[in-house]
């Protein structure tokens, strides 16, 4: 076989070995788009769609929300907190907040929590109208 031969043929099967390469991942990619792994974890979420009266000021807004945070630094049981609205449906509402907590148990000591209950009668000033929701798994 000639040398121009010979680098050819090594040109033609590296690309095969490309093309094959990447017809692999791709199929790969693909199942495992379609395999979706997801959990149904043990927590308790507890949203809640909001609405601000309209005399409250944006300072104002945000130190309720900021307070959200600081609460959940003190409450124990609670895992996360989801302050910021990316999506709202409800239109007439100013925002959504939600709080992860760990257990059922959790989610019913925050509710009896002196901490919660200086939080809510300032929040209760500042809000005209809430919506909460609490979901969990079986």
């Amino acid at each position: 076989m000639r040398p121009v031969q010979k680098r050819i043929a090594q040109v033609g099967l590296a690309a095969a070995l490309f093309i094959s390469g990447v017809a692999a991942g791709t199929l790969h990619a693909r199942s495992a788009a379609v395999q979706n792994h997801f959990g149904q974890p043990k927590t308790v979420l507890h949203v809640v769609v909001y609405k601000f009266r309209e005399d409250v000021s944006n300072y104002d807004r945000e130190k309720a929300i900021d307070g959200i945070k600081d609460m959940a630094g003190k409450i124990p049981g609670i895992k996360n907190v989801w302050l910021k609205t990316e999506r709202n449906q409800a239109r007439d509402f100013s925002g959504v907040y939600a709080i992860e907590f760990a257990s059922a148990e959790a989610a019913a000591d925050y509710a009896e929590s002196p901490v919660h209950e200086a939080w809510s009668k300032s929040w209760q000033q500042k809000r005209e109208n809430s919506l909460s929701f609490q979901v969990s798994n079986p």
